[in-house]
């Protein structure tokens, strides 16, 4: 083995160790001391290809958002041949279908979407850049397939569709918090109903209100 494999073999597994830590107990529970103790790691090793704990956790994140990137990707061609409210629903649960099998990824996904570190929350949103604009790119052809409502702008559409994905999980959970636990072939009925409110509200305008588009809202 020539010095440069066995350099990245070390390199990658403080990384397999840094993965589980974070992936298992967050941002917040994790130290250099504790990945060290826990997996075997001498501190002359770590710190020689790592500066720290947020080098570490950034490079965990850009590893999750990159593999998540691709199983996007892979799986657009199958959800563009469906209807607009079935392709809506497959791509709000898709995160959590390649979750499933991922549970660190998981962790980590959440901790540095739903808690991220204040000091590094630039950084983790342009690691994420590529992951908005594969979504975005999708969201937007779904928009252009839907029946709008009249008068408003399908960028809007778009736009309120993005910011409503990363969180959708945690909106089915709450909403669904008296069901028993879910997989993915589960989540996906009790998305529907969750994605009818999200999609054409709840309450019936009153007459002669003007559309919100009119009152620029």
């Amino acid at each position: 083995m020539t010095q440069q494999e066995r350099q990245q073999r070390s390199r990658e597994e403080i990384f397999r160790a840094a993965q589980e830590e974070f992936g298992t107990v967050g941002y917040d529970g994790v130290n250099m001391e504790r990945i060290c103790a826990k997996h075997g790691i001498s501190k002359g090793m770590m710190y020689h290809y790592y500066t720290g704990k947020d080098e570490l956790f950034l490079l965990c994140v850009e590893r999750t958002f990159r593999e998540l990137e691709a199983y996007i990707e892979g799986e657009m061609g199958s959800l563009e041949k469906l209807d607009v409210r079935e392709a809506v629903k497959s791509f709000f649960v898709l995160r959590e279908r390649f979750f499933e099998q991922r549970p660190l990824q998981k962790g980590i996904f959440e901790s540095a979407m739903l808690r991220p570190p204040k000091h590094l929350v630039g950084q983790i949103e342009a690691l994420r850049v590529p992951v908005r604009r594969l979504n975005r790119a999708f969201i937007a052809g779904l928009t252009a397939r839907m029946p709008l409502r009249q008068g408003l702008d399908p960028e809007a559409a778009a736009r309120y569709l993005e910011s409503v994905e990363p969180y959708f999980q945690n909106i089915l959970n709450d909403y669904c918090s008296d069901c028993p636990a879910q997989d993915v072939r589960s989540m996906l009925s009790t998305a529907g109903g969750l994605l009818d409110l999200i999609l054409f509200g709840l309450f019936r305008r009153p007459d002669g209100e003007p559309a919100a588009a009119a009152r620029g809202l």
